[in-house]
């Protein structure tokens, strides 16, 4: 994604209910949404081209395996996986949990849902506040009359008439692995609509849980780390980094000073490569 498109994403989100401007908490929030949406889109193109590139017939490109968050060798950048960010242990109820007790455990662990798994922890399915809730509707109202009451009985119908998780649950589960990429799983559950993904391994077996939130503050550092990285690119591009003024606000990378032409393209170009910069405003002077 481009600095032009990056900066536009994060306009957008800025954009105040008419008539009423953000206070200083919500150009925060928004600008904060703005990267992430920034970082999401990213991965969706960089996903696309992968595919893309892939000939007819052949196999889709899997995630990468043997990297880290330190990289897969000295000097390479850093690349967050799912396994760097999500929470481990996860809560999971078992198939046979009963509709109250699966209410209680939301309660208790205070999320929006849970996956469920078998006896030998595999994911099978996933419930959430919303299975429950159309459960305790038709309980509440069994009869709707009319031409959209009867579908919308018939639906709630299909998974109402459980007792337990695993007929209550959303099948198949929407999940994702701890060697996939963070900026991947952020698109998955954007796209899925889904606050809470769980992570297995190769066979299906739970080992964590990821949520949105997690996804957000892998995605998004914050100024202070963005300008660490800027501060060492400079170190290794200029004899006298002290000759260079950096601020960053929001993403943006602010560059004063004076420096030699002959580096001024490929520094400015490895700033604006840095993951989760917004832009890279120029006010330096070329000698």
């Amino acid at each position: 994604m481009s600095d032009l498109e990056r900066s536009s994403v994060a306009k957008e989100s800025r954009r105040s209910t008419p008539g009423r401007p953000w206070t200083p908490q919500e150009e925060s929030r928004q600008d904060a949404l703005g990267r992430y949406l920034g970082a999401v889109a990213a991965a969706a193109s960089a996903r696309s081209a992968e595919y893309s590139e892939a000939a007819p017939g052949t196999a889709k490109p899997e995630p990468p395996q043997a990297e880290s968050a330190r990289g897969s060798s000295e000097g390479e950048p850093a690349v967050l996986r799912v396994r760097d960010v999500m929470q481990v242990p996860a809560v999971a109820v078992p198939g046979d949990l009963q509709f109250v007790d699966v209410a209680h455990t939301l309660a208790r662990e205070q999320v929006s849902a849970v996956p469920v798994v078998d006896a030998d922890d595999h994911v099978i399915g996933v419930v959430s506040e919303s299975d429950l809730l159309a459960k305790a509707a038709v309980m509440a109202e069994p009869r709707r009359h009319g031409a959209v009451g009867r579908l919308w009985q018939h639906r709630l119908y299909e998974k109402s008439h459980g007792d337990t998780a695993a007929t209550l649950m959303t099948f198949p589960p929407v999940t994702v692995h701890p060697a996939d990429r963070v900026a991947d799983a952020a698109w998955t559950a954007a796209h899925a609509r889904l606050k809470r993904l769980p992570v297995t391994d190769y066979h299906g077996r739970l080992v964590g849980v990821v949520t949105r939130r997690d996804l957000l503050r892998a995605l998004i550092r914050d100024d202070a780390e963005i300008r660490a990285e800027v501060e060492s690119l400079v170190g290794q591009h200029l004899l006298d980094p002290r000759a260079v003024g950096i601020t960053v606000e929001n993403g943006v990378v602010t560059m004063t000073g004076t420096l030699d032409k002959a580096v001024v393209a490929e520094l400015f170009a490895a700033v604006r490569g840095i993951d989760d910069v917004v832009g890279v405003v120029d006010d330096t002077e070329a000698v």
